[in-house]
């Protein structure tokens, strides 16, 4: 039977940690933990077959893109209730007008906006909150820019645990917000950013015995890392040359570098795909990190973007991020609001629709193939992290007064007023 243990990240410690504490810090040098695997021996392409059976199974815990993979995160004991909503089973959706646009690539997208709350955090979240509920927790909590906190409330609800959300101030989209309600979250503003919520959250937690689902769980990766098992499934085991993910907590690139990293060690892979980080200009210290070479991370005090989804400017994972950067021999870049907005205008030409961080992707795919860092005709996978729906200010913000007159008519109840209307719109006579 696969063995689980909590282990920290930093080379300096390493120390082992009891897998039944609910920590997310080294108990001797207060360095991020991850869930590490004394794993069974198996065969990988008997276990393909089992993973390509489960998808014609009726079962519950099969149905989920998470927990089809359960080999690879033998956490639980086989008795543990799962809380499961059917997350992952996403899909990889190929591109033409925007692998042109960005590259040109062979862009395909991999879209996490697909998930039962409209987010990847739902991969995650499903491993948290099982996790959650086999410890008979009464509370979960989490700050959040709006993905998190819908998806928490959604598996706290389906769980029957109570769930409490910081949110900043006027800083979360009306749609992820009222998701949260909706699932029955006890919402708290604070704050002017996620970072302030974020540290009051951690400060009020051990008083309140709040247990924490932000990334800084280590088995929120766990759910979050089968993304890459899947994708890989999809292509035939066969990894492209590059994974791009936004930047936010950077929750997001360590699960795909841990999930690639296992797949390697396990055999079900024999090559790398570079990990490739974007940020928004406004909320970038990962990439300037990055870029200048830093050993360390310099927070941003107050960060700006209109991508609320990767407005953070003290990210929690910035050291598993930069390890996997490291290993996979990654890129970052940093893309400007408007950047991010004509990329997101052309996935929609494509018909793809995704919240304005996943379109961060391709404009950094973009940015970075006029670089030369990336090469034309590339095996490119992006992801999209977020649902079009989940900002859906965000797109009649944007659109040009222009758009707004060719597309949107306001016409008199008659058929004389339509007739008039729809030969102006449609440019022939009806």
């Amino acid at each position: 039977m696969s063995y689980a243990y909590l282990q920290c990240i930093e080379e300096s410690c390493r120390l082992r940690q009891d897998p039944k504490r609910d920590a997310y810090h080294c108990v001797a040098c207060g360095g991020l933990l991850e869930v590490k695997y004394d794993f069974d021996p198996f065969d990988p392409e008997e276990l393909r077959e089992t993973w390509h059976r489960r998808r014609l199974s009726g079962e519950p815990i099969d149905r989920s893109g998470v927990w089809r993979f359960r080999e690879l995160i033998p956490f639980v004991d086989p008795a543990t209730r799962i809380i499961s909503l059917s997350e992952g089973s996403t899909p990889l959706v190929g591109t033409r007008r925007a692998g042109y646009w960005a590259g040109p690539v062979h862009l395909t997208i991999k879209h996490q906006g697909n998930n039962p709350t409209g987010s990847f955090k739902d991969l995650g979240m499903t491993a948290c909150i099982t996790r959650a509920s086999s410890r008979n927790v009464r509370m979960v909590a989490c700050a959040s820019t709006g993905n998190t906190s819908s998806s928490m409330a959604a598996y706290a609800a389906r769980a029957g645990i109570k769930a409490l959300l910081f949110v900043p101030y006027r800083q979360i989209s009306a749609a992820k917000l009222a998701q949260a309600l909706d699932f029955g979250a006890i919402v708290v503003e604070v704050g002017d950013t996620f970072d302030q919520a974020f540290r009051l959250l951690r400060e009020i937690a051990p008083e309140l015995g709040l247990y924490l689902v932000n990334s800084v769980n280590p088995f929120r990766i766990e759910g979050q890392k089968t993304i890459v098992a899947e994708m890989m499934e999809q292509r035939a085991w066969r990894p492209p040359d590059y994974i791009v993910v936004p930047g936010g907590n950077l929750g997001n690139a360590s699960a795909v570098g841990k999930g690639l990293q296992e797949l390697l060690e396990l055999g079900f892979i024999e090559k790398i795909p570079r990990v490739v980080v974007v940020q928004a200009a406004g909320a970038n210290p990962f990439y300037q990190m990055i870029s200048s070479g830093l050993p360390d991370l310099i927070p941003v005090e107050d960060p700006n973007t209109q991508a609320t989804a990767i407005r953070i400017g003290r990210p929690a994972n910035w050291k598993k991020a930069r390890r996997v950067l490291e290993w996979t021999g990654g890129l970052s870049e940093s893309v400007t609001d408007e950047e991010i907005f004509e990329a997101k205008r052309v996935l929609a030409e494509d018909g793809v629709g995704c919240e304005p961080a996943s379109a961060a992707t391709i404009a950094g795919v973009r940015k970075l193939c006029r670089a030369g860092k990336i090469e034309r005709h590339a095996d490119v996978v992006a992801v999209l992290t977020g649902n079009q729906l989940k900002d859906t200010d965000y797109i009649m913000r944007h659109r040009s007064a222009s758009e707004e007159n060719r597309q949107r008519w306001c016409v008199e109840p008659n058929l004389d007023a339509l007739r008039r209307a729809l030969d102006q719109a449609l440019g022939v006579p009806v």
